[in-house]
């Protein structure tokens, strides 16, 4: 065999291994791509996919070889079956993109573009016909999208008439805030089922079949791009059409004009303005202010030549991983956090990263003292990159950390995640604290669910007392992540400032089985507001209690009759200053009758304030009109509401707050 055989032999060969890798490389994007855009679920990091996505490139350009399902070939996403599909009048092209500052210069060739976010949503095409919203269509494949028009009517700032009267075409982003996206995060119960990133919930929100759903989201819409407005002189400006849009009442992204002088320093801040930015934003977009030379330059297969993407550069820091930390949540998950030497990040320092779960553990073979980098994922999330020493998995937990009970490994899919089993695990029993917290019990600013759940796993909270005594935990609070000295200051003054309380706010806040807080005002009340009295209450006691009743009263004494409550319960007194109220006998002036309310207040500051001087006068509060209710109160005397028709069928008299007032006054 000649030198020169085995040189092609080897060319054929590499050539061989290049084609396998293509394919691999193909089957792995395409894979997360549909989780992504369809399934609205992430099963790889932004990092992963441009990386993978960046050597699939490379090997094309190399092979010359490009194959028709290649994720280089393809826009988007493709449509799902259950809303109706249109054909886009004019395709939409993705953008070719770069991470280099100085390629963007370059870019520009000596002319003047606009700079503007690339905002991290769903691309929508609106068209106005005689100035009304007639269609809206989600951006698809590239060639076809979903028809969504009636969830565009509720987006929270599209404007549904505009001046222009004749077709208008225009192209935006929908997205959800930040705030938004963790406001609704933080109702969803399952851990497995909150929402990755904005993106993922603008997603599923904008193509929901009922779009009362879409409405509670607060989708928003950025326009980007004017596609049509005949008769309407732009003076070849790019930034003239954004200032139309802007004229008929849509959110155009925030933009800036730029040149080669100053385009780094656009680009800067941009960088800067990104962490306290609301609308998530995954990089910049740089088009020609001038339509006629943007459009002489046309497209090529795949992009439009008027315009660049620019995405982040990730900013690595190489560290040392000290520990993994698991955190136990209300579902009984456990997630792995990775702890590790500080580094400075994108302007901040960052010291821990969610790790997810066990399989992206076992894939990453993190152990302590490996070398890892991390980066902030669209310059915000702190994420592992790689593992460069790969020791080898740390021992997972065979203990819960909030309970010390055993822990099961379970399998979804080809994912693998740690449970506690341990039924009675404080971690699962978040609500109850939550409901301790809330405004009608102790009344705890600055101790959010999502704020209680870090606490319980970092275990500084076991029992409901232990809330009084985070001051003892002032270093590990300072350092968790989104709290710093400011917010352990104000947290501390308020948990101070909730240690005076009263009986029935703490009855009804240590959550007994049906005991409201009306139900929990009348048995203190009945009850002279003695501890001793309420632990040891019989049935037949509080049964006798106008409005409690025998269901009532055995979910009260059942709680006090557990031990592990009983201890509780005493813990947490200890820790608080109860208010006795003095009963003065000749201000009870509504002793005896039963008053409803409903309908907005005007001289109190809620409903509930009402309630209180109803019942510090000696009266009582229900929710529901009965014969035994004396007096609704209604501002809306004449309203057709259902509890005013149920008061006139009893005759029961609708009341105004004014009148409530003068009766009060009257004694």
């Amino acid at each position: 065999m000649t030198m020169e055989t085995d040189k092609n032999n080897n060319q054929i060969n590499g050539q061989q291994e290049d084609i396998t890798r293509i394919r691999e490389l193909i089957q792995i994007l395409n894979k997360a791509s549909r989780a992504y855009y369809q399934d609205d679920t992430e099963i790889m990091s932004n990092f992963d996919y441009d990386r993978l996505y960046d050597e699939l490139l490379e090997l094309e350009e190399k092979t010359g070889m490009v194959y028709a399902d290649s994720p280089s070939r393809q826009v988007g996403y493709e449509s799902v079956d259950e809303l109706p599909k249109e054909r886009h009048e004019k395709p939409m092209l993705s953008l070719d993109k770069t991470k280099d500052r100085e390629a963007l210069r370059e870019w520009l060739n000596g002319r003047e573009a606009l700079l503007s976010w690339k905002l991290d949503g769903l691309t929508i095409v609106l068209t106005y016909r005689d100035g009304e919203l007639f269609k809206a269509v989600t951006r698809g494949n590239g060639e076809i999208g979903e028809v969504i028009t009636n969830n565009a009517r509720v987006f929270k700032n599209i404007p549904l008439h505009i001046p222009y009267q004749e077709e208008l075409i225009l192209r935006g982003e929908a997205v959800i805030t930040y705030a938004d996206f963790n406001k609704i995060n933080e109702e969803i119960e399952e851990a497995e089922a909150k929402y990755k990133n904005p993106r993922n919930l603008c997603s599923g929100s904008v193509r929901q079949l009922n779009n009362e759903i879409t409405a509670k989201r607060n989708v928003q819409f950025y326009a980007f791009s004017l596609v049509k407005a005949e008769h309407v002189e732009f003076h070849d400006s790019r930034s003239e059409q954004f200032e139309f849009l802007r004229r008929q009442g849509f959110t155009v992204v925030e933009y800036r004009h730029v040149d080669e002088k100053n385009i780094l320093d656009t680009i800067q801040y941009f960088a800067d303005a990104i962490q306290d930015n609301e609308v998530p934003s995954d990089g910049l977009v740089l088009s020609y202010e001038e339509l006629e030379y943007g459009k002489s330059l046309g497209t090529t297969a795949k992009f439009p030549r008027d315009s660049i993407a620019f995405k982040w550069q990730d900013e690595l820091r190489e560290t040392r991983l000290l520990e993994i930390e698991w955190s136990p949540s209300r579902t009984g998950l456990i997630n792995p956090v990775a702890i590790f030497e500080p580094v400075e990040l994108e302007g901040t320092t960052v010291s821990r990263a969610s790790v997810h779960n066990i399989s992206i553990m076992k894939a990453l073979r993190l152990g302590i003292g490996d070398t890892i980098t991390v980066y902030k994922a669209n310059m915000i999330i702190p994420q592992i990159a790689e593992n460069l020493t790969q020791s080898g998995l740390q021992d997972i937990p065979e203990k819960c950390p909030a309970c010390g009970e055993n822990t099961e490994i379970k399998h979804v899919g080809e994912v693998q995640t740690l449970y506690c089993v341990n039924p009675g695990c404080p971690a699962k029993k978040i609500k109850a604290f939550t409901l301790l917290v809330s405004r009608n019990a102790l009344n705890i600013d600055g101790l959010s669910e999502a704020t209680l759940e870090k606490f319980i796993a970092m275990g500084l909270i076991h029992e409901f007392a232990d809330i009084f005594k985070l001051s003892e935990h002032k270093e590990q609070i300072v350092q968790t992540e989104g709290f710093g000295e400011k917010s352990y200051i104000n947290l501390l003054s308020s948990i101070e400032t909730a240690r005076h309380t009263t009986l029935p706010r703490l009855i009804y806040g240590i959550g007994i089985l049906n005991v409201g807080l009306a139900n929990a005002k009348m048995i203190c009340k009945e009850l002279d507001y003695d501890l001793d009295r309420l632990q040891r209450a019989t049935v037949e006691e509080l049964s006798a209690i106008d409005g409690v009743g025998e269901i009532i009263a055995r979910s009260f004494t059942e709680y006090f009759e557990d031990p592990a409550n009983r201890t509780s319960f005493e813990h947490l007194c200890r820790e608080l200053e109860i208010e006795k109220p003095e009963t003065d006998q000749a201000a009870q002036s509504l002793q005896g009758l039963t008053f409803v309310i409903t309908g907005s207040v005007e001289h109190y500051t809620n409903r509930d304030a009402l309630k209180e001087v109803i019942e510090q006068a000696g009266g009582k509060a229900t929710g529901s009109v009965t014969a035994k209710t004396d007096y609704l109160i209604n501002n809306d005397t004449t309203s057709g509401s259902s509890k005013n028709k149920k008061a006139k069928e009893l005759g029961v008299p609708v009341i105004s707050e004014e009148e409530f007032i003068q009766m009060l006054n009257r004694g």
